[in-house]
C-alpha cells in the first residue's frame, strides 16, 4: 500500500532520445508511457519528479568526443567503468525533451543530471565519480526529504543503467525504495535476471503497476 503523503515518483529520464527512433533508443521504451499517465493521473503521490539527462555538447560519455573509440564502447574515466554512447539529450534539442505525453502539469519537479561536460551522471541522485573520487549531489534527495518523502518509486529508462543506479543510490541515501517493474524497459532485457539480483541484494523492492493503483 503506498502511503501517499510520504512517497514519491521518480520518471527517469523519460525523453525522446531514449525512445524508438532517438539517438540512443531503447526497445519498446514507449511502452511505458500510457501506463504511466494513468498512473499520474491517479495522484497517488505527493510528490512527482522527472530527471532529464541534459548533456553538454561534446560530452565525456560521447563517443564522438574519444578519437578512434565507437559508440558501446567502454573505456575507463576516473577509475571506473564508463559506456560510450552516440550524442544524446544534447540539452535544448527535442530528443532531450521531457517526452510530449508526460503531462508535465503533474510532474512537481525536473531535476537535470548530466550537466557537466566531463562527469556523467546515470544516477538522478549523484553523479558518477569526479577526478577527486567524489560523486557530487544532483539535489535530488534534498529536494524529497524538504517534502517528507521516505519511500520512492522508482519508473522510466533504462531498468540496468539509470533506472537501476537512481534505486541504488536511493536505499543508499536512506529512502525506501521501489522499482515499478513494468514501468521500466531494458536495453537488453538478458541482463533481467542480473539486475533483479542486484535490486534484492540493495534492498530494492520490485512491484508492478497494478500494485500502485490500489
Amino acid at each position: 500500500m503506498i502511503h501517499r503523503a510520504s512517497s514519491a515518483l521518480l520518471l527517469v529520464d523519460v525523453q525522446p532520445d531514449f525512445m524508438p527512433g532517438g539517438t540512443l533508443a531503447v526497445r519498446d521504451g514507449d511502452a511505458i508511457l500510457a501506463p504511466l499517465v494513468s498512473l499520474l493521473s491517479a495522484r497517488r503521490f505527493s510528490v512527482v519528479v522527472a530527471t532529464q539527462d541534459w548533456h553538454p555538447p561534446g560530452h565525456i560519455s560521447f563517443a564522438s568526443r574519444h578519437a578512434g573509440r565507437k559508440p558501446f564502447d567502454h573505456i575507463s574515466i576516473n577509475g571506473h567503468d564508463q559506456g560510450l554512447c552516440p550524442d544524446h539529450c544534447v540539452m535544448g534539442t527535442p530528443g532531450a525533451a521531457l517526452h510530449p505525453r508526460l503531462p508535465e502539469v503533474m510532474i512537481d519537479a525536473i531535476v537535470r543530471k548530466g550537466t557537466h561536460r566531463d562527469v556523467d551522471s546515470y544516477s538522478g541522485f549523484r553523479n558518477n565519480w569526479d577526478e577527486t573520487g567524489r560523486r557530487a549531489s544532483t539535489g535530488l534527495a534534498g529536494l524529497l526529504r524538504e517534502r517528507g518523502v521516505t519511500d520512492v518509486h522508482v519508473s522510466g529508462l533504462a531498468r540496468e543503467v539509470c533506472v537501476k543506479w537512481t534505486a541504488e543510490d536511493a536505499v543508499e541515501l536512506g529512502f525506501s525504495t521501489t522499482v515499478i517493474w513494468d514501468l521500466t524497459r531494458a536495453v537488453n532485457p538478458a541482463n533481467d535476471e542480473r539486475v533483479r539480483l542486484a535490486f534484492a541484494k540493495a534492498g530494492v523492492r520490485i512491484a508492478e503497476c497494478r500494485e500502485m493503483m490500489m
